[in-house]
This record gives C-alpha cells, sequence and structure tokens, in this order.
C-alpha cells in the first residue's frame, strides 16, 4: 500500500557497503523501518545521507506491506528545515542524546497523533529556542506521558520521591530520593517549554535531574540502558 506520511527519523544503520537501514516515528503507522538502497555512494540519487540524519522531520511516499518486513521508500524530503539543532554544540548534543532515548523507548505499531505531535513541536521549539540548556530534561519528562509511566506530582511536597512507584511519600521506603533534586523535578514538571528559558539552572542542579530521570527511565522502561551519549552530554555541560 502506498502511503504519504510524516515522519521523524529515529536511526539509521549501515547495512553493506552503501546500504542503510533508517528507522522512523511515522505519523500514520508507528514505527516503521525503511532499507534504501545505495544511499553511502548516492550523489545524483532521490535521496542523501544528510536527509536521514537522527531526528530529521520528513514527509514521505512510501510503501508498507505491514507484514514486519523492511518497508521501502518511494519519495523523501524534509518537511523542516532545522536552523541550530545539528550545528549548535549544546543543541547537537541534546539531539544526539533524545535520538537515542527514543530509539530506545518508542515502539509504537500504531498510529500514536498525540505523541507524533508532541515530539514535532518539541524538536522545532528546541531547534528555535535561543537558550536550550533544559530542554532535553523537559521533553524526555514529558515523554513519559505517551510511554505510561508519567510521575503523579499530585503530592509533590512529600519530602521523598519513590521511583519504583512514581509518587511522592513522607518516608523513605523503597528506591527513593530527596531533596533539592525533586524539587527541580516538579518545577521542571510545572515549568512549560515557553518558560524554560527564565529558568536558570546550574550544571549540578542538571546533572542531578538527569541522573534522578534515567535512574526512573531505567526502572519503568523495558530494556532501557544509560544511553552512551551521556558521556558527551558531560562533556559539553560540565
Amino acid at each position: 500500500m502506498r502511503v504519504s506520511t510524516k515522519a521523524i527519523v529515529l536511526s539509521t544503520v549501515r547495512y553493506g557497503e552503501a546500504d542503510v537501514i533508517v528507522k522512523m516515528l511515522t505519523a500514520s503507522s508507528g514505527v516503521k523501518s525503511y532499507m534504501i538502497r545505495g544511499l553511502q555512494k548516492s550523489k545524483r540519487g532521490a535521496f542523501r545521507p544528510a536527509m536521514f540524519q537522527p531526528l530529521t522531520l520528513l514527509q514521505l511516499q512510501a510503501i508498507h506491506r505491514d507484514k514486519g518486513y523492511l518497508e521501502r521508500l518511494a519519495e523523501a524530503k524534509v518537511s523542516y528545515h532545522y536552523l541550530s539543532l545539528h550545528s549548535d554544540i549544546i543543541k547537537s548534543s541534546m539531539a544526539l542524546f533524545l535520538a537515542e532515548i527514543l530509539k530506545m523507548t518508542v515502539q509504537e505499531q500504531e498510529p500514536n497523533s498525540g505523541l507524533f505531535d508532541f515530539l514535532t513541536d518539541a524538536l522545532i521549539l528546541l531547534d528555535t529556542t535561543i537558550s536550550p540548556l533544559n530542554f532535553h530534561l523537559k521533553i524526555v519528562l514529558e515523554l513519559q506521558h505517551y510511554l505510561g509511566f508519567y510521575p503523579d506530582f499530585e503530592r509533590a511536597d512529600l519530602p521523598f520521591f519513590n521511583l519504583e512507584e512514581g509518587v511522592f511519600q513522607d518516608n523513605s521506603s523503597g528506591v527513593t530520593r530527596h531533596g533539592d533534586v525533586i524539587n527541580d523535578l516538579s518545577r521542571l514538571a510545572k515549568t512549560s517549554f515557553g518558560q524554560l528559558q527564565k529558568w536558570q539552572t546550574t550544571a549540578f542542579q542538571r546533572r542531578e535531574l538527569l541522573d534522578l530521570i534515567m535512574d526512573y527511565m531505567q526502572l519503568h522502561a523495558t530494556g532501557f540502558k544509560r544511553p552512551k551519549s551521556i558521556e558527551i552530554y558531560r562533556q559539553v555541560f560540565g
């Protein structure tokens, strides 16, 4: 079946000398993987390697057999040209981190317009913002809405956060965190993307928040491992 759909590139893996397999989240059909022949040697073909960088937003014409095999691309064009996501060192480090997170956690086999629209809007906001330092943390936290384990902030006034249950509580039973980092987690949840630039966090705060969110993801996302790109992140952010 031929489909026309928007898509977000999740990962690109080389296959042989010139071919690649590109995994994408599509608006029409969830996660799909496509074999693109000769991409690594292409100079005049319809597709260019730069089109399939992680997190690129595309408009596709594709042939979907929906039988669990690799699908085929007929046409592809960039639907939104990033201004700085892949050129700004801070944003490109975040993009590498986010792409790794999405590759591990987004496994939708059915269309999910809420998830697709959220990711599209969040990536464009990250691309266009002047001060992006907290954006990757906000994106990963809000992603948990769509993964089904967003924390319960109803009792965020309590002093302990239980990572196993995703709730705040008044004692340290279970796997818990306490102190400034859980206050920052609550503030992150309450702060909109539009207000993130006004929240002046330190490198220490961001490291603590990142570690907390990664520990939480490991407990709740099947097969999740701490991204290798965290080390690159730490080199950039200290």
